[in-house]
């Protein structure tokens, strides 16, 4: 059960969320003394804030009582279903040959680059591609698209949206089924848009809160099959000194991102920041927040400059082969490399 759920005030939650405790099973353990000290409240008030916890692992536990568990899978069905993976094109040929066709459903996929390089390009060209209906080749889902730094720009969107309308219309034949009609409606601009549900946030608090309540939001609506976050660290490196409640926090967060996917089967895409780590003797660029963010994610795509070309490299994935490709960020969206590729900034 979530602490959102528990009958406590909205400043207590707050603080407990702000804590990183999001759950009950994360307060299973702690002392009231302890409580009081990381919220910075009367030990009286810590112990029936426990109360209530209790109450509510006794109630979870109740209800819980006749489930079998379950979720044992066999290898062949493991096949299957890996075979059966759907995947969202990148609008680039050469970084979706090396991706097995495009960013995976039911997997968190992590990506990172320089300032410039076009990580919030590649986020909301997703956005838009999800939507691609599945007489077209795609996936003809909804996308949510959570903004930290406000980066995400509408009329950028409305630029994709109206080059990937384009292409559906022009190159129709090429994402049909087989032989058979396209019977599909043709998606409009103003469509595109309508399908992207946007949340700004503005603290990490807001992002904890937002993440928990990813499962509720996609209950509500079902056709959602993309979850951007631009970025995940904005905030976790403004506000945060006291690394390991950041990496509780952030440990936290990411079991849940992975949750979702499995359950939805949709694809979550994170997209970091670079930091600069000392190594062997030299300083060289890194994702940000650590190595033990590393492991919060399935794949992890490192985009970065080659002279002047974009290039987006494998760094981590279970089921592809490290690989680079280049790609270029074009007023139509993200496309694959052109002869005459000029270094342009965009975030």
């Amino acid at each position: 059960m979530e602490v959102l759920r528990l009958p406590l005030s909205a400043s207590q939650k707050g603080k407990l969320i702000s804590a990183g405790y999001t759950s009950i099973a994360s307060l299973s353990s702690i002392s009231p003394s302890h409580l009081a000290l990381e919220l910075k409240i009367s030990e009286t008030e810590a112990l029936e804030i426990l109360k209530s916890v209790s109450n509510g692992s006794r109630l979870e536990s109740t209800s819980n009582s006749h489930t079998i568990v379950n979720g044992a899978q066999s290898a062949w069905e493991m096949l299957q279903e890996e075979e059966t993976l759907v995947h969202i094109t990148t609008s680039c040929a050469d970084l979706d040959n090396i991706l097995g066709g495009g960013i995976s459903c039911k997997e968190v996929t992590e990506i990172g680059g320089v300032p410039g390089i076009g990580k919030t390009q590649l986020g909301i060209q997703l956005a838009v591609n999800v939507q691609i209906p599945y007489d077209y080749g795609g996936v003809g889902g909804k996308a949510i698209y959570i903004d930290t730094e406000g980066s995400f720009m509408v009329e950028r969107a409305l630029q994709i949206a109206e080059a990937c309308s384009a292409d559906m219309a022009e190159y129709s034949p090429l994402y049909r089924k087989g032989s058979q009609a396209c019977e599909a409606k043709m998606m409009q601009p103003k469509d595109f848009l309508e399908n992207i549900f946007y949340f700004r946030v503005c603290s990490y608090t807001e992002q904890i809160a937002l993440v928990n309540y990813l499962d509720k939001f996609i209950t509500e609506h079902k056709d959602v099959k993309a979850v951007i976050i631009d970025s995940i660290t904005f905030h976790f490196r403004q506000d945060f000194d006291d690394m390991a409640l950041r990496t509780r926090v952030l440990g936290g967060m990411a079991l849940n991102l992975m949750k979702l996917a499995r359950k939805f089967g949709l694809a979550v895409v994170i997209l970091n920041q670079v930091t600069t780590k000392y190594s062997d003797g030299s300083f060289r660029l890194a994702l940000a927040l650590g190595d033990s963010w590393s492991h919060a994610s399935t794949n992890r795509i490192i985009l970065h400059w080659n002279g002047n070309q974009r290039y987006a490299y494998i760094d981590k994935s279970p089921s592809l082969r490290s690989a680079s490709a280049p790609y270029s960020v074009t007023p139509e969206g993200i496309r694959n490399s052109a002869s005459n590729n000029k270094r342009i900034k965009n975030t």
